[in-house]
């Protein structure tokens, strides 16, 4: 069984810093392309950072050089470092892990973590 579990999230004053975590079982970790979108209320739920197996990253442009996304193989863990925070980053904060073989893709999302900035 699969299982994603994001922790981190809560509240913070703008201009502050939170670290997301997401810890994973029952994947092939090292396998995986692990992203982390945001959802805030009556939105579309828009993904911020991903990190391919083999380190390559890719941003949403509303927060390039502000949040960092990495990955720590040996802890199945995905975290997404985020800086200089803006009230509007305000939303939940959800991980997923995409596993793709040649016959199709799978995902798998987390419960999510909220996370509020106030100005």
């Amino acid at each position: 069984q699969v299982q994603l579990v994001e922790s981190g999230g809560g509240l913070v004053q703008a201009g502050g810093s939170l670290r997301l975590s997401c810890s994973t079982s029952g994947i092939l970790f090292s396998s995986a392309t692990l992203s982390w979108y945001r959802q805030a209320p009556g939105e579309q739920r828009d993904m911020v950072a991903a990190i391919t197996p083999t380190g390559g990253t890719n941003y949403a442009d509303s927060v390039k050089g502000r949040f960092t996304i990495s990955r720590d193989n040996a802890k199945n863990t995905v975290y997404l470092q985020m800086n200089s925070l803006k009230p509007e980053d305000t939303a939940v904060y959800y991980c997923k892990a995409r596993r793709t073989t040649i016959i199709r893709t799978y995902d798998y999302w987390g419960q999510g973590t909220q996370v509020t900035v106030s100005s």
